[in-house]
């Protein structure tokens, strides 16, 4: 018998260890494609100058050209939980990935701006699924209690494919021109995805391993039902605890994308003078801190077992931040200003990561997709919008004002979205760090019951 025990022990043990050890190669596989996601997010702001040159378009079609991967991001939220709560992460990255790779080879090859669009929207639409799979994947292969961190260790890593959408990415365009700089990024998205489909795997189960995660004994291991998924979704839209988290992500990651991915590098070059290179060093200060950020804020999270508190923290230190950025020094600050408050703008963005683990937390665990999808669907709604009513504004007033009057009055509603981040902030529901779905749906039909009891 105690020889029968230590064997099954050290059974245990040994499985225990597979799946602690084959998790960070499924993570680090999705990562390679996640890498790509960001640098498709903030490359035009890096080659603006080169597709004014090569189509002739003005602020406005630049802002939409951008803003087109976020219209089809947005779109594709919702389907992309659906997605990886039926189909499954492995599946999903890996078509997400191929369409991407088609997209960004129809971007570079494109002989008109129609075609220029009509790539942008694939890449769009295909790196959309990934994040969401990417959570998905943490919920099932990782301990609850680690959600927060290995969500902001995925944003860090995410956040170096936007660093290399800068100094990188002006680099590369200067050596080898923008159109075979992203022609190259398609092919290399092509052997990702197949990375994906030979290495990936949507549960420990698959591969005969111990499950971890909070998935493993409250949500399904299988493909849920087209009915299943339709009543999760209305469920987790109907959650007043759901929506918080998706204001904050609007208004904080709107700021960011419009900073760092489409008109900070134009602000830099004809506020300061700075040349492209240099503009993109110091944006890629604010991606730095955006990224570091979202390890710190994710470990803070889960050490004190509190979301709200440093959620509410960050924000208001990034609306502080816009303020000092738009009103300091009467508006204009010293350059050597410019480096530690972009970093700080960038830090304080790492809030919108707690919004994911907000969301999963107060929703039924096998809709975790679902969930954190919508959530994920405000940040891209405010990243579609934000920038193109900057854009507008520059094209419309460009000719009146200065360049520093300019983009003060443009940034004043990235100062705006900022503010609302912050009041989402504040509503958002407290789960110490746990799923308390079950708890708070007992607690509901307990006072439903004693109310009518009452009657």
């Amino acid at each position: 018998m105690v020889q029968h025990s230590e064997s099954s022990a050290e059974s245990t043990s040994f499985t225990g260890g597979a799946t602690s050890g084959y998790r960070w190669v499924v993570w680090g596989v999705l990562i390679l494609a996640y890498l790509v996601v960001f640098f498709h997010r903030l490359a035009l702001g890096v080659v603006r100058d080169d597709l004014t040159l090569a189509f002739g378009i003005n602020a406005t079609t630049f802002s939409n050209l951008g803003a087109t991967y976020f219209y089809a991001y947005t779109l594709m939220q919702i389907p992309s939980g659906i997605l990886a709560d039926s189909l499954g992460a492995r599946k999903t990255v890996t078509y997400g990935t191929l369409m991407a790779a088609f997209g960004s080879l129809l971007f570079g090859l494109s002989p008109s701006i129609g075609w220029a669009f009509a790539g942008r929207l694939l890449v769009g639409i295909g790196v959309s699924v990934v994040l969401i799979a990417i959570l998905k994947i943490l919920s099932q292969w990782f301990p609850e209690d680690q959600f927060a961190t290995m969500s902001g260790l995925t944003a860090f890593m995410g956040n170096v494919g936007g660093m290399l959408a800068q100094t990188p990415l002006a680099l590369m365009v200067v050596w080898f021109t923008w159109r075979s700089t992203f022609a190259g990024i398609g092919v290399a998205s092509l052997f990702i995805a197949l990375l994906c489909y030979v290495l990936v795997r949507n549960t420990p189960q698959e591969m005969g391993l111990p499950s971890v995660g909070i998935s493993s004994s409250t949500a399904h291991s299988r493909p849920i039902s087209r009915e299943t998924l339709s009543r999760g979704l209305a469920a987790a839209m109907k959650n007043p605890g759901t929506w918080p988290g998706f204001f904050v992500f609007m208004g904080m990651f709107g700021t960011y994308v419009a900073m760092t991915g489409a008109w900070g590098n134009s602000y830099l070059r004809e506020v300061f003078g700075f040349s492209a290179t240099k503009a993109s060093n110091h944006l890629m200060l604010a991606i730095l801190g955006h990224a570091l950020g979202c390890i710190f804020i994710g470990k803070l999270s889960d050490q004190m077992k509190r979301r709200r508190r440093p959620m509410a923290l960050f924000t208001l230190i990034h609306v502080v931040s816009w303020g000092v950025l738009l009103f300091g020094n009467g508006g204009r600050l010293p350059t050597w200003a410019l480096p530690p408050l972009l970093f700080v703008l960038g830090f304080s963005s790492s809030a919108v990561i707690l919004s994911w683990s907000c969301s999963k937390e107060v929703n039924d665990p096998a809709i975790a997709g679902i969930a954190t999808s919508i959530v994920n669907m405000g940040g891209f709604v405010g990243a579609a919008f934000l920038p193109v009513i900057l854009g507008s504004i520059i094209d419309r007033y460009g000719h009146l004002l200065e360049a520093d009057a300019l983009y003060r009055r443009a940034f004043f509603f990235c100062l705006l979205s900022a503010v609302l981040s912050l009041v989402g902030s504040l509503l958002v529901k407290e789960t110490h760090c746990r799923n308390i779905y079950h708890q708070m749906h007992t607690a509901a039909k307990s006072a439903k019951s004693g109310a009518s009891t009452d009657l």
